[in-house]
């Protein structure tokens, strides 16, 4: 997979503003990055930095780049949590209907 430090950025906005990263939640490290998409270094680190200077991101020397508070839709805890139960539902071979209708089940009600 080969792209922009443009096509870069767009998909790690997408899944920031989507949830599928939630907030705190660790990126994936710039050599990482560039290994991941087949580019160089420099380009994965221009996409970082584009998305740091949107505020979807901060980085931190060892710490690494996260998603920043606010940006996403969900809290990286609870998008942990949701994976582990979409990786559960999937496991007892469960429906991704079935698995939305159990958590419709459990929801509390809205005051």
């Amino acid at each position: 997979m080969t792209g922009s430090a443009e096509e870069i950025a767009a998909l790690f906005r997408g899944a920031i503003q989507t949830g599928q990263l939630g907030d705190n939640e660790r990126l994936p490290t710039v050599r990482q990055t560039a290994r991941d998409f087949g580019v160089a270094q420099a380009t994965a680190a221009k996409a970082y930095r584009a998305l740091e200077q949107e505020g979807l991101t901060v980085t931190r020397t060892a710490a690494g780049t996260r998603v920043a508070p606010g940006a996403s839709r969900a809290a990286g805890a609870v998008v942990e949590r949701a994976r582990a139960f979409a990786e559960s539902a999937q496991q007892e071979s469960t429906s991704f209907d079935d698995a939305v209708a159990v958590l419709r089940a459990v929801w509390p009600p809205s005051e």
